[in-house]
């Protein structure tokens, strides 16, 4: 927009130098051809056919002085195609003096000399602008590396917090089972012991009424570990220690989009999953490839372990089939196993219903 102005400018300058002219007809043929010139070369920009309209437009001054009037707007076409010595032929024109009146000359000279100041003007705040461009997609593109940055750091900071908890819950419920569960059973067996050496038919009643007590104690106790203990379960941290245990043998690709909330005895089930098949993998595929597949649907859970080990058959008596099979139906879900020359597929699902019922 702004070299259309500036042209549009100089053209005013060229139509004035035109307008000094004796005849009519001549001045109007060049104001259009340079016109025409111009607009060819800024269509153009950047061309080797540009740059021969701007050589051809100068060498038609030797010939066709009154094109001379032209000159400021070949200028700054020159000027913008950095080929300025393409207008080397007008100087011909300028020390041929009796061509054009000294007012011709004299508007067209100063045509140049404004040409060459607005094209200066014109390039040193395109280039800041660029600049500035340039500093602005720079600033974005920091702000985003900076925002991504901070949501891992967010991430990490998270999955320590949430690592530190389980690591405290696993500790509570060691701490409870070993210290108050223990005494618990002692005064379990304690009150039971003494039930049978009594005497006294006063004492039967209290003391059976102090087992049930304990026992009732003794029953809250051991929910509130397993509780902790499942809770304390970091599923996708025991996946990532079982695949590490591979030696580097097969290169595993997990997909893993299961929540906090999922049940321990869920997650249990999981683990044991993937440890087995990655055991089998182990010892009877000949891939080096395996693929895990932990996700949480709206209904259900999914889990898909497959390596690309060739295998036509499965062996029914197998141990680890079976142990798999029988963790699937513990917590209510099915499993399936599909062997293939391309790879072995074990596909687990466990219905979110059956699991709440239990």
């Amino acid at each position: 927009m702004n070299r259309l102005l500036d042209k549009t400018a100089l053209l005013l300058l060229c139509l004035t130098a035109f307008a000094l002219s004796g005849g009519f007809t001549a001045p109007v043929i060049g104001l259009l051809a340079a016109v025409i010139c111009s607009c060819l070369v800024q269509l153009l920009s950047g061309s080797l056919p540009a740059a021969g309209i701007i050589l051809v437009c100068s060498a038609m001054c030797v010939p066709f002085p009154i094109f001379f009037c032209a000159a400021p707007l070949l200028v700054y076409d020159a000027l913008w195609e950095k080929k300025w010595w393409l207008t080397l032929p007008i100087v011909t024109v300028i020390f041929a003096g009796d061509k054009l009146t000294a007012a011709q000359y004299a508007m067209t000279c100063a045509g140049i000399v404004a040409a060459c100041i607005i094209f200066s003007r014109v390039s040193r705040l395109e280039q800041t602008v660029r600049s500035l461009t340039e500093l602005r997609d720079q600033v974005t593109e920091k702000n985003l590396q900076l925002a991504q940055q901070n949501h891992r750091l967010a991430q990490a900071q998270d999955s320590e917090i949430h690592l530190a908890a389980l690591k405290e819950r696993s500790r509570i419920a060691r701490e409870i089972h070993d210290n108050v569960g223990h005494m618990l059973t002692r005064s379990l067996l304690q009150s039971g012991a003494l039930m049978i050496v009594n005497k006294d038919e006063r004492l039967k009643k209290p003391l059976a009424e102090l087992k049930d007590t304990l026992d009732s104690a003794m029953t809250s106790i051991r929910a509130s570990v397993h509780d902790l203990h499942d809770d304390s379960i970091d599923l996708k941290k025991i996946v990532e220690e079982a695949a590490a245990h591979l030696d580097g043998r097969f290169e595993v690709k997990l997909d893993y989009d299961l929540s906090r909330d999922a049940p321990g005895k869920i997650r249990l089930c999981i683990a044991g999953v993937v440890k087995e098949a990655l055991s089998n993998a182990v010892k009877h595929s000949n891939g080096d490839t395996v693929r895990i597949l932990i996700r949480e649907h709206p209904v259900f859970y999914q889990v898909q372990i497959e390596d690309n080990g060739s295998c036509s058959e499965i062996k029914e008596s197998g141990i680890g089939l079976k142990n798999m099979e029988e963790r699937a139906a513990a917590v209510g879900g099915r499993i399936s196993f599909t062997p293939s020359d391309t790879g072995f597929r074990i596909f687990m699902s466990i219905p979110k219903e059956s699991d709440e019922q239990q």
